[in-house]
């Protein structure tokens, strides 16, 4: 019988592994392909012209290195912002606790046409519209909803007792946080760092919209060869949007494990 159980969990995780890996595949080989036409399996041509366009434009380059600091601008500011929302929605019991929770999530919730609109009126009121700073705004409208969500859920399941446990032993409220509520924390906050990163290098119609074309990131560089059915250079520009991702990913992972390192030193 656990033999059979084995058996199900192997098959079941090579499945999982299949549909995850067989779009990427699918990428790869269209970013090298010259020509893959129905109803050949594998290209017929081989091609570099892709990847060559991609990595030969040197304003490619300048947008891709814009999107990254501006969507890790974002996280910065997403992180800051969800950690206390996250905490008094976790650990505080208060009247209407639910109509709250829903109206985090509402940006989420409702279609991003209605909510981005309206905005881009207020925007061009104020000033801010076609601006780093419009943009880096209305990407925390649908980042903070899953940040506040995640970091959510980890404080109501570990509560305050170890916040109370180290002002009774004598630490203040600052050293509570970075010695305690933080590295406790500090799984959710990465989970949510790294989910808020890819929303707001992925965005596209936000941008577009609040940007009017003077804010270029590197979904609107690469939306166009999309919807142009330029299969070469969009999956070139597919694969060097996963692989900046996951560099990304990989830094602030790199980051986040060095302060777990130096909160070991320090209890040392």
């Amino acid at each position: 019988m656990i033999g059979n159980k084995n058996i199900v969990s192997k098959i079941l995780l090579y499945i999982l592994a299949f549909i995850c890996l067989f779009p990427i595949i699918i990428l790869i080989i269209s970013a090298f392909s010259g020509n893959w036409q129905w109803p050949y399996f594998i290209p017929r041509q081989f091609s570099l012209r892709g990847i060559k366009y991609v990595l030969s434009s040197n304003n490619s380059l300048k947008v891709l290195i814009y999107s990254v600091i501006l969507s890790m601008t974002v996280t910065l500011i997403t992180i800051t912002i969800s950690i206390p929302a996250g905490r008094a929605l976790g650990i505080y019991h208060f009247k209407g606790k639910n109509i709250v929770k829903l109206i985090v999530l509402a940006p989420i919730i409702i279609p991003p046409v209605s909510v981005g609109v309206g905005i881009h009126v207020e925007f061009l009121k104020i000033g801010i519209a076609n601006s780093f700073l419009g943009v880096v705004i209305i990407h925390l409208i649908p980042c903070i909803p899953y940040a506040v969500r995640i970091i959510s859920d980890v404080f109501e399941i570990l509560g305050e007792q170890l916040e109370q446990q180290a002002r009774v032993l004598g630490a203040t409220k600052i050293q509570t946080f970075f010695y305690v509520t933080l590295p406790t924390i500090m799984p959710a906050v990465t989970s949510s760092a790294f989910l808020v990163f890819i929303v707001s290098f992925s965005q596209y119609f936000l941008t577009f919209l609040i940007g009017g074309g003077k804010v270029v990131t590197y979904s609107i560089l690469m939306f166009p060869f999309i919807e142009g059915g330029d299969e070469n250079i969009a999956a070139s520009f597919s694969l060097i949007f996963i692989i900046t991702s996951l560099i990304v990913l990989f830094v602030i992972e790199k980051i986040l494990r060095s302060y777990y390192e130096m909160e070991d030193y320090f209890y040392i």
